[in-house]
């Protein structure tokens, strides 16, 4: 049962809830998925974000928040464990506040209504029918309307708020859009191969020029941070609702 705004979630029942919601043992990730610092036991307000920076965690202190929820936590698979630079400038800010940190990585792109790829497909009208590459990350579906790779371009401009690099392969009429947000452009051979006539993700590498030059499909890279900000507020009002807890979206802006 849904509580009424003002109350507060204890730390591990928040996390507890995010696990199962975000079915994070299904993933195998580049980092810690869950609570990746310990704050407060209590959680009535909550901040949501998309990088644990230290300006977002600047921003979460000025808003007295008890936990913060990012899909970019501080801990990766190859760090080499030394708390010192800007990491422990991030980490003591936190601790000296009292701050949970909640981070969710590949669960949180992957949530089938408030993952990033599915907040970036409603942003553009678009509505997965079926799944794609490795851990099922990739979405797929009709091409809802979009002419060509120019018109998809226009639109994910207007909903992003920048234009993307498009490399336009041959022009084709779109009947299937696969999209995956943020550095996924290694999955664009894998969209090719489940049928998508484009792929949108965030970033580009040299490779894919190539790709599209060769096979036809057009490729949009609309940058890593504008593909990947709209999960985390989805996860954060639903904790706000479901626990009833008060929730802010801060928005750290990111060129990349």
């Amino acid at each position: 049962m849904n509580r009424k705004v003002g109350k507060m979630a204890l730390r591990g029942e928040v996390e507890s809830h995010l696990a199962a919601l975000l079915a994070v043992d299904r993933f195998k990730d580049y980092g810690p998925n869950g609570l990746q610092v310990e704050g407060r036991p209590e959680v009535l307000r909550l901040v949501s974000g998309v990088t644990a920076s230290l300006a977002l965690i600047e921003a979460a202190v000025d808003d007295r928040a008890d936990a913060l929820l990012v899909h970019h936590g501080l801990f990766w698979r190859g760090q080499d464990g030394r708390i010192t630079g800007w990491l422990r400038q991030r980490l003591a800010l936190l601790l000296a506040h009292g701050i949970n940190l909640y981070a969710y990585h590949l669960p949180l792109d992957a949530h089938a209504e408030l993952g990033n790829n599915a907040q970036l497909g409603l942003r553009l009208g678009l509505l997965a029918d079926g799944r794609f590459g490795e851990q099922d990350l990739g979405f797929i579906g009709a091409a809802a309307g979009l002419v060509d790779a120019q018109a998809l371009a226009a639109r994910l401009g207007m909903a992003l708020g920048r234009a993307p690099l498009l490399l336009p392969g041959d022009g084709r009429t779109l009947r299937r859009l696969a999209w995956c947000t943020g550095g996924a452009q290694g999955y664009f051979e894998a969209a090719i191969a489940a049928g998508a006539d484009a792929f949108i993700t965030g970033e580009v590498s040299e490779p894919q020029a190539h790709i599209a030059r060769e096979t036809g499909v057009a490729f949009l890279a609309c940058g890593h941070h504008a593909t990947e900000r709209y999960g985390a507020p989805a996860v954060g009002e639903h904790l706000a609702a479901h626990f009833g807890l008060r929730h802010r979206f801060i928005e750290i802006d990111n060129p990349a």
